[in-house]
């Protein structure tokens, strides 16, 4: 049983780490006051890039730095649009989305069946070792403790990194004020534009990042999947409705991140216990819970008790 245990919560994090990335970037990106609905389409750029780059070069860390890169370029497109141009954040978000689905569908074809270096796995054997000799609790570190994607560890210690800038440090002081009362803040000296621009491709680059470890750290091939389904499978999306149930919160980001990903590894362990429960109705409970929290938030009482940025979605402009 403490092998099953151990082996759904590694599945957890391994997959949690898809929807935590992804969510990291978008808190940053909406404590600044811009609403960025193209994630899905940043991963889905991010992982082309990185399989591509991957490919080429022979390197799975240097298809990373390169899908980084991609997010970055995109989100300054993004920005552009939403900040400089102060056009409507939902329909520059969603051309990004359709930018994503629409590049990837077209360039990723001829990387079809193609194989490339995946990701290595962190291992401490030694560790391991001494941790499963302990009865049931032993065996579970010793499998998180080591076995793991290094993407794992390193998504934790970003999510404490960002957490204590955004609420330990001026600059997130800044990034905050921003996203609640821009007009004000401006008028304090803080570059409203600079700080949104910022945010915005911190968000862009580990969206990107976030596909870039899906593609090369867990599915390792590259399928030409249809439009309304692709690579990335809606992850971003609920990535977004993570970062509401997260509270704007790079903490809380974990949590949730795990237990959306637990769900999701749940599937494929329960069908060996043959409950005579369809596996496609654990597929689908992430979904429901992105449907649930997207919706709840259209509710003004709700987004005032959860303490949405206020500034969140609106443009700014000093002449106004």
């Amino acid at each position: 049983m403490s092998e099953v245990v151990a082996a759904v919560l590694a599945r957890a994090m391994e997959t949690g780490t898809i929807l935590l990335l992804a969510a990291l970037g978008e808190i940053y990106a909406e404590r600044s006051g811009v609403l960025n609905l193209g994630v899905e389409g940043m991963m889905l750029l991010g992982a082309l890039g990185a399989f591509g780059a991957a490919h080429l070069l022979g390197n799975a860390w240097a298809g990373l730095a390169i899908a980084v890169l991609i997010g970055a370029v995109v989100s300054l497109l993004h920005s552009f649009m939403s900040v400089t141009l102060r056009l409507n954040q939902v329909a520059t978000g969603l051309s990004i989305y359709l930018l994503g689905v629409g590049l990837s569908g077209f360039l990723g074809k001829p990387l079809v069946g193609v194989t490339v270096p995946g990701l290595p796995v962190v291992a401490f054997p030694s560790v391991q070792d001494a941790l499963s000799k302990v009865p049931v609790i032993g065996l579970v570190l010793g499998r998180l403790l080591g076995g793991l994607n290094p993407m794992v560890y390193l998504s934790i210690a970003l999510a404490v990194i960002m957490w204590f800038i955004l609420f330990r440090t001026r600059w997130g002081l800044n990034i905050r004020s921003v996203g609640e009362n821009p007009s004000m803040a401006d008028s304090l000296g803080v570059s409203v534009f600079r700080i949104r621009y910022i945010c915005v491709m911190i968000g862009g680059s580990l969206a990107a990042l976030s596909g870039a470890y899906l593609i090369l750290g867990l599915l390792g091939s590259w399928t030409e999947a249809p439009a309304a389904a692709p690579v990335t499978a809606g992850r971003g999306w609920i990535a977004i409705a993570l970062v509401i149930l997260a509270a704007w919160s790079p903490l809380r980001a974990i949590l949730g991140a795990y237990l959306l990903g637990g769900v999701e590894a749940l599937q494929y362990t329960l069908q060996g216990f043959q409950l005579g429960i369809p596996s496609q109705f654990f597929t689908m409970l992430p979904y429901i819970s992105a449907i649930v929290v997207l919706t709840s938030f259209s509710v003004e009482t709700v987004r005032k008790r959860i303490g949405v940025p206020a500034a969140l979605g609106v443009s700014y402009s000093r002449e106004e």
